[in-house]
């Protein structure tokens, strides 16, 4: 039988899915390199950190604001990251906003679901997952090309500036697009993976609807006080679908009052059709966040004008279906390849921890057998 510590995987990706796998493949001993062409860990659970023009630095969760878990495994899981400092319960009340009567409703009760968020920001987790004893992370590589080695059975990767950055026995990506002409159109490169190495797999992502999301970061000097809750959703808004109070969370900087907008699918789409899929320039970024604001300002609840604001743009982040809601990731037994992501199981955070802790069994019990 094949040692795990023998037998080497990489891992694409540093979201919460790619993370929560490189870290359970650890700890059954397997070793594990987490590859990341971001600056830091977390995808859609980053912080973004942000200076204003008098040297002022502001931290925000861009992407997810909290999660929720319903499931046993999940929970036993952030239970774990709770008690060790990692996440914490977002305590606060939540609300809906109606455009048509301008006024809020549905506000919750105490002991509704708990929310929990990572502590100090939303990159906590992945953070502490990325550097756990038997993964090594590289951040600010970025994956060019990825061929499978049928001698060796073994995948090769390569980085985008040309440089072998090794072989390993097993892959997990957890990147929905790995496969995608989408990319060609974001980069002008080619995907990552050839189509026909597995077809099967390949099949069920190349259709993958995805929901695009433009987000805003403001700061204001004073809280907002005459708005009853920290975060809602908004009704009868072509713009806006939610806001949070980011600076209402445990653990972070009330210097100044901090919210996140996220836009409605339909508006991002919107803008991505007319401006397309490459990264959106500072003209149409800095227009999304004045109508995103404007529209936060015309429920008539803010009065003053924040001292920061800023788009972040979410091009294909959030899946509008599930692929593998039974297996809960993707698999091919022969190549030990692995794709696990919220598109798998569902488009949420636990979804994609569930569907990281899929492909880490997968690939520990195809080890344990060999």
């Amino acid at each position: 039988m094949m040692s795990s510590t023998s037998f080497k995987v990489a891992v694409l990706g540093s979201g919460i899915s790619g993370a929560v796998c490189a870290s359970t493949l650890a700890k059954y001993g397997v070793s594990v390199t987490l590859f990341e062409s971001a600056r830091g860990p977390g995808g859609r659970m980053s912080q973004r950190r942000e200076k204003t023009e008098d040297g002022k630095e502001l931290h925000f969760d861009h992407g997810a604001p909290f999660f929720s878990v319903g499931k046993s495994e999940v929970l036993r899981l952030v239970e774990e990251w709770e008690s060790r400092g990692l996440v914490a319960e977002w305590k606060e009340k939540f609300g809906f906003f109606d455009f048509h009567t301008h006024e809020f409703n549905n506000i919750e009760q105490e002991g509704s679901s708990k929310r929990y968020v990572g502590v100090p920001g939303m990159n906590a987790i992945c953070k502490s997952l990325g550097s756990e004893n038997g993964v090594e992370s590289q951040f600010g590589v970025g994956i060019g090309r990825i061929q499978w080695l049928h001698d060796e059975k073994e995948w090769s990767l390569t980085g985008v500036d040309g440089q072998n950055l090794g072989q390993f026995k097993g892959l997990v990506a957890s990147d929905k697009n790995i496969f995608s002409p989408r990319i060609t159109e974001v980069t002008g490169r080619l995907p990552l993976l050839d189509i026909n190495l597995v077809p099967e797999l390949s099949e069920k992502l190349l259709n993958l609807s995805v929901k695009p999301c433009f987000v805003v970061m403001l700061a204001f000097a004073e809280p907002l006080s005459t708005i009853p809750v920290k975060a809602f959703s908004f009704e009868n808004s072509r713009v806006l679908s939610r806001a949070y109070c980011d600076s209402s969370k445990p653990s972070r900087s009330t210097a100044s009052e901090r919210w996140v907008l996220h836009s409605t699918p339909e508006y991002a789409e919107n803008i991505i059709a007319q401006t397309g899929l490459k990264k959106p320039s500072d003209i149409t970024l800095n227009k999304v966040a004045e109508q995103l604001l404007q529209e936060f300002q015309s429920t008539g609840l803010i009065i003053s004008q924040p001292f920061f604001k800023k788009a972040h743009r979410w091009g294909s982040a959030f899946p509008a279906a599930s692929v593998a809601p039974e297996e809960k990731c993707l698999w091919d037994r022969s190549k030990k390849l692995a794709i696990c992501g919220d598109f798998c199981v569902s488009p949420n955070v636990e979804g994609a921890i569930d569907s990281g802790l899929a492909a880490a069994l997968k690939l520990r019990d195809n080890i344990s057998s060999l």
